[in-house]
């Protein structure tokens, strides 16, 4: 009996660690650019600023995380700040989210707090942006690269938008 706990243990300990492991996603190039237009909904007009940013923030790694000088971190795909933004370990900042849930490989919530950071700060508001991202001449021609004009947001038969 004491062997047979003597191995339980180990295993149920093992099975605990591993269903509590996050998902989390290197994207391509392309791959983002699509999922971003067709499942977001994002403008064409501003999707190679957005591409290239997360291109400088996050490498297209929704696991990153950055540790600041002020010992604030930066999350996910969008290197999301928990000085403003979000809080560790509980929901709060100004999106009202939890920062760890920006580094798993649901970009929904992401993508909802990028969104309402541009919209208040611009995409200054990023540091990869300001530097490498500026100037038009330096955004990727997602028109060609991806293919860009043949995508759409994605649409159910029924005609909801899906997203």
């Amino acid at each position: 009996m004491k062997t047979v706990c003597m191995w339980i243990i180990p295993v149920l300990i093992l099975l605990l660690l591993e269903s509590k492991q996050v998902e989390s996603k290197k994207y391509q190039r392309c791959e983002l650019t699509r999922v971003l237009v067709e499942n977001y909904h994002f403008d064409k007009t501003f999707i190679s600023n957005w591409i290239c940013l997360v291109e400088h923030e996050s490498y297209l790694d929704t696991s990153k995380i950055t540790v600041n000088q002020n010992d604030s971190k930066n999350y996910g795909l969008f290197q999301i700040s928990s000085k403003n933004y979000c809080s560790e370990g509980r929901k709060g900042g100004q999106c009202n989210m939890k920062c760890e849930d920006f580094s798993n490989d649901d970009i929904g919530d992401d993508i909802a707090c990028a969104r309402m950071i541009q919209e208040r700060e611009g995409f200054k508001y990023w540091k990869g942006w300001e530097r490498y991202c500026r100037n038009p001449q330096n955004l990727p021609n997602l028109r060609v690269a991806c293919n860009l004009r043949s995508l759409s947001p994605l649409r159910t038969p029924r005609g909801f938008l899906l997203g």
